[in-house]
Order: C-alpha cells, then sequence, then structure tokens
C-alpha cells in the first residue's frame, strides 16, 4: 500500500545521520535528488497519489507532506553540520604541539601487594578480606595473646574505645585478624592470603611508619608441616625477586606461631656488602612465620589434633623498598609527583 510506503521512507529519513556518509558532499547531493529531485521519490509518490480513491486521499496525502518536510529539514540539517565542520576545520591550527595530558598509574604499593597476591594465587591461595577497626577477641586473644602482652600496650595500638568492662575497639595491627574470622567460620582445607593497611603508634622514620601495610598467608590442613612452609616461602622469595634470591630462616617469637621464625632474603639493593637498609649485614627481614599454634587452632573451633597449618605475614612498604631501591618509607605517603612518576610504567 502506498501509506506503508510513506511510512518507510520516513522511517529512512529518520535513520539517516551524516557522520555515516563517507563522501558527504556528495552524499548529502544524493539524498537531496533521492527525494527532492524531478526524478525523484517525492513526485514519483505524488502520482501514485492522484489514482487513489477519494476516502483515502486526505490520510495519504497528510503523510506525503511529512515526508517532503522530513526530507526538507534533513537536508538542512546535513547542510549546517557541514558548516559547522568547515567552520571548525579554519580554526584549527595543526601546528600546534600536541597536549599530552598525564593520566594516573597504580602506586608502588598497589603494585607489589597485587603482585605478592598473584604469586600467592598461582599456589591456590585465594585473597580474604575484613574489617580495619576490629574487637580485642579477634586482634589479640584469639591469637593467643596474653592479657599483659606489649602489643596491648598504647604505645603499639591506636585504641577507638578503651573503658572499664568495655571490650576493647582498635585499628588493627596486623591482618592476622582476617584469619581469625576465616577459620571461625570455614572449615579446613583453608589456603587464603590477606592483604590490607594495619595501623601501630610507632615513630616516623626511614624505616618505620604508623600507617602500613601486610600481606599475611594462611594454610590449613591435615598433615601440613614446616617443610611446607619453608617450600612455599623459597617459591614466595624466587618468584618475587629473581631466580638468585636466598632465604634464611631465623627462630623468633609470635604468640600465635610455635614454632616461630624470621625469614630474611639476600640484599639486592647492596648485592650483600651492607648498607644503610640491611644495616651491613647484607640481608634484609622481610616476614615472620611459623606453625599455627593448637590453641589459635582451638580458640577458633578447628580440633588441633586433627588439623595443623603455617601462617606467614609481610610488610609490602619493605617489600617494594627491597624491589625498586627505595630508602626511605616515608615517600610512600608523601604524595610527592617526582617519586610517583618513577612507576608510572609498572602495571
Amino acid at each position: 500500500m502506498l501509506k506503508d510506503q510513506i511510512k518507510e521512507h520516513l522511517n529512512d529519513i529518520h535513520n539517516t545521520h551524516v557522520e555515516n556518509f563517507k563522501d558527504r558532499m556528495a552524499e548529502i547531493e544524493m539524498f537531496r535528488v533521492r527525494y527532492l529531485g524531478k526524478k525523484g521519490l517525492l513526485n514519483d509518490l505524488f502520482d501514485q497519489f492522484k489514482s487513489l480513491p477519494n476516502e483515502e486521499k486526505r490520510e495519504v496525502g497528510q503523510l506525503l507532506n511529512q515526508l517532503k518536510e522530513a526530507a526538507r529539514e534533513k537536508i538542512e540539517e546535513f547542510r549546517s553540520a557541514m558548516e559547522l565542520a568547515e567552520e571548525s576545520r579554519d580554526t584549527l591550527d595543526c601546528s600546534m604541539p600536541v597536549d599530552f595530558s598525564p593520566v594516573g598509574s597504580r602506586h608502588v604499593l598497589s603494585v607489589v601487594m597485587n603482585e605478592i597476591t598473584d604469586i600467592f594465587s598461582r599456589i591456590g591461595f585465594t585473597v580474604a578480606e575484613s574489617v580495619e577497626i576490629e574487637d580485642d577477641w579477634h586482634l589479640f586473644s584469639a591469637l593467643n595473646f596474653p592479657p599483659d602482652h606489649p602489643a596491648r600496650d598504647m604505645q603499639d595500638t591506636f585504641f577507638v574505645e578503651k573503658e572499664e568492662g568495655k571490650t576493647d575497639v582498635a585499628l588493627r595491627t596486623h591482618t592476622s585478624s582476617v584469619q581469625v574470622r576465616v577459620m571461625e567460620n570455614n572449615k579446613p582445607p583453608i589456603r587464603i592470603i590477606a592483604p590490607g593497611r594495619v595501623f601501630r603508634n610507632e615513630a616516623i622514620s626511614a624505616r618505620a611508619h604508623c600507617i602500613f601495610h601486610q600481606v599475611e598467608a594462611l594454610y590449613v590442613d591435615k598433615k601440613v608441616t614446616f617443610a611446607d612452609l619453608k617450600q612455599t616461602l623459597l617459591y614466595f622469595a624466587k618468584e618475587m625477586f629473581g631466580e638468585q634470591t636466598q632465604i634464611r630462616l631465623r627462630p623468633s617469637y609470635f604468640p600465635f606461631t610455635e614454632p616461630s621464625a624470621e625469614m630474611d632474603i639476600s640484599c639486592n639493593i647492596c648485592g650483600g656488602k651492607g648498607c644503610n637498609i640491611c644495616k651491613g649485614t647484607g640481608w634484609l627481614e622481610i616476614l615472620g612465620c611459623g606453625m599455627v599454634d593448637p590453641n589459635v587452632l582451638a580458640s577458633c573451633g578447628i580440633d588441633p589434633n586433627q588439623y595443623s597449618g603455617f601462617a606467614l605475614g609481610m610488610g609490602v612498604e619493605r617489600m617494594a623498598m627491597l624491589k625498586y631501591q627505595i630508602r626511605d618509607l616515608r615517600l610512600y605517603f608523601e604524595n610527592d609527583l617526582r617519586f610517583l612518576r618513577q612507576f608510572d610504567a609498572i602495571v
């Protein structure tokens, strides 16, 4: 029917855009000739209109007028767009230097934290996160801290609430609290890594800060041994710092692990000769580790007679320090663009 043809042409005009033309001047003229030329569609449709019954002419005539007006308006729209484009071209100075606006990039601490997480994820560890404001149970008691342990003292911990008869609430001093929450809510086997920000009331210096970042790992299952821990640490050190990296374990003490150890890696800042970062020893301590204390497993509802596990924790700032030879922890937090832009290429 003629009415349907007209509606189809109206739809075509509405969906035609100058942005889709390759040769705009030529295609605009083709569009004009197609609809408004002497042998165009409108003339052909008006010829068909003459043979319609009188009762249909009123409605179809209105549609034809709409089609003619729509074609004219579309051509005017095309021509206006061309004029604007021409004006823009006239004012464009192609000799002007290009403005390469700076783009953002990841902070070096985020880069290192993501790299650590990726290394552990390749051997089956999944990421676990939790709150930064913790209660006494998850922060200390469940981790086998005695009531008079120095870590509970105000010199180490930022307490949010500390009143008689109330549960202490503090900014978390370590991400070990995440491990407690995971063990309370999941049955072994458990293999998680917990990255996050922690807070301690310490004097700010080149080697320490009151805000820093940790990544801790926990593996609990049947027959987990210290040999499993040592092999995991060796794998991590070589993946993080290169195949030539050496490690050493020194006996230590943590309330939540027994036996416990500190792990050092060979200092690649000085090549083992001694510097202010490694205190002249050629080694840099990067993490603490050990077998999860049976008391901790029991506190979290896990039978220590059936299960064992290991835990480890490291400071992200110290890892970045060694990896990128950064000599002052304070640089991470000062937002100095001269420092931050050195790591723009790292993704």
